[in-house]
């Protein structure tokens, strides 16, 4: 069961560098420091002052450059790969119970792949900002990603079962979405 939980943990908080990459870190680096996690053995930096103080001043940066408004697509550009590598890193620091081999398999496959699923739906919903409001409403959408990925990644440490339950929902609107506005747009055209 806990390793169960610990996979759960893992897919929440990936999901959650879909949206922003550093943030996740930050909140995992301090609950780790505080004690609400415990992170597998060879990921115990994640708790020390340096790391706090890098990935703060590094979370910060990332916030402010989603508010900039060519600095925001250059940000998705570099973001998408780098979400990957996250979701990867987060869900094998939390997995446990599971040989090493297993631990990084899973977290490439399910951590890297739903944070890139995640990140792919945002870049969607920036392009979509972008085409109907001239770039005037990626700020709002900025802000959306933002508390997202903060509300995710707390959810996924607290309650790892409601953080999962929220990202199957949210994915299946997300793709919904995205299918209805390639497919409406196709149907408009006949």
């Amino acid at each position: 069961m806990e390793t169960a939980l610990s996979i759960v943990l893992g897919i929440g908080l990936a999901a959650a560098c879909g949206f922003r990459v550093f943030v996740p870190f930050l909140v995992v680096s301090i609950a780790a420091r505080t004690g609400h996690l415990v992170l597998g053995p060879s990921f115990t930096w994640m708790s020390s002052t340096p790391v706090l103080i890098g990935l703060a001043v590094a979370t910060a940066l990332e916030i402010g450059g989603y508010y900039v408004p060519w600095l925001d697509h250059l940000l998705d550009v570099l973001a998408t790969p780098a979400a990957i590598v996250a979701g990867s890193v987060l869900m094998a620091s939390v997995v446990t119970g599971v040989d090493p081999m297993t631990r990084w398999f899973l977290a490439l496959i399910a951590g890297g792949g739903i944070a890139g699923a995640v990140q792919a739906l945002t870049v969607g919903t920036r392009k979509v900002s972008l085409l109907s409001s001239g770039g005037i409403g990626n700020p709002v959408v900025a802000t959306g990603e933002l508390f997202g990925s903060i509300a995710l990644s707390i959810l996924a440490i607290t309650l790892p079962l409601v953080a999962l339950a929220l990202v199957v929902w949210a994915m299946f609107l997300g793709i919904g979405l995205v299918v209805r506005r390639v497919g409406g747009g196709g149907a408009d055209r006949a």
